[in-house]
């Protein structure tokens, strides 16, 4: 794989104003954007390690730490940047200096954590944000952003910059009823089409497409989109119940690096290989 070319410069800030998306793909990367109804459910796990499995198919990833108050991803990763998103937004960075290489083969553009100013999505957050966004997309080929979660408007506007959205979910109705409330926001506010679901720490084989099943019935009945269609949920598939995913996540290791042929690590390779076929293959 060719090494990618150069940061270039992040525009200047752009004017206060409604969130506009960035064309996504349009200049190179596609925009996946990570998010999740409920915290703890294992969205930055899924993001990093997904990372892995399509660093590892020769794709050119960047995931994106956009949880600007509690970023956990460089813990995560076991990474102890000098340089974060921050000082890359105070001016006291160049953005191609806060970009790390990890070991799983991808990029991290971290953001550091407790950082009260960044939690809310204030004008110049929005322009700063989106101009980094443009910046990188030319360098890549995916664009993973680790969002926070639930429906804050941080959270939203980092969604309305991807062309698509990955929920991660676990069994437990509390996650299912967040995951609910913020697919519907995103049917309302964002006019989407559908959302793609991922259900991590299923106890049983075929328990994720019974339980995007039974979110779909839901979505049939009450929330219609713009063009007055239901919601349409994508199930991408399940990751398992793993006692070697905890024992990953505490030893701040790649799950994908440290145990590689466990039933967990397997199934993230299943879902890389699902989102590089139906996604990233270019248009004929």
């Amino acid at each position: 794989m060719s090494a990618a070319p150069p940061l270039p410069p992040a525009a200047p800030a752009a004017p206060a104003g409604p969130a506009a998306a960035v064309p996504a793909g349009s200049a190179g990367a596609r925009i996946i954007a990570v998010t999740s109804g409920k915290g703890g459910v294992g969205k930055t796990f899924v993001s990093a390690n997904l990372a892995a499995a399509l660093a590892r198919t020769g794709q050119r990833v960047l995931v994106l730490d956009a949880d600007l108050g509690l970023a956990n991803l460089d813990v995560m990763l076991n990474l102890h940047p000098k340089t974060t998103l921050h000082d890359v937004f105070t001016g006291k960075a160049r953005l191609e200096d806060a970009v790390m290489t990890t070991p799983g083969g991808f990029d991290a553009l971290l953001a550091g954590s407790g950082m009260a100013e960044y939690s809310r999505l204030t004008p110049e957050v929005r322009s700063q944000f989106l101009s980094v966004i443009e910046a990188l997309t030319p360098r890549y080929d995916l664009l993973l952003l680790d969002t926070g979660a639930g429906i804050s408007d941080l959270v939203l506007f980092s969604v309305s910059l991807a062309c698509e959205v990955l929920i991660v979910a676990t069994p437990e109705p509390t996650s299912l009823t967040d995951a609910y409330a913020a697919i519907k926001v995103l049917a309302m506010q964002q006019k989407r089409q559908h959302v793609r679901m991922v259900i991590n720490q299923a106890t049983r084989p075929g328990d994720g497409r019974a339980i995007t099943g039974q979110l779909q019935q839901v979505l049939d009945r009450f929330i219609s989109t713009e063009s007055g269609h239901p919601m349409r949920l994508i199930h991408m598939g399940d990751i398992p119940s793993d006692p070697s995913v905890r024992d990953a996540v505490m030893r701040r290791h790649l799950l994908l690096l440290q145990t590689p042929g466990c039933p967990a690590a397997l199934a993230i390779a299943q879902l890389a290989n699902k989102i590089e076929t139906t996604l990233l293959v270019p248009a004929a």
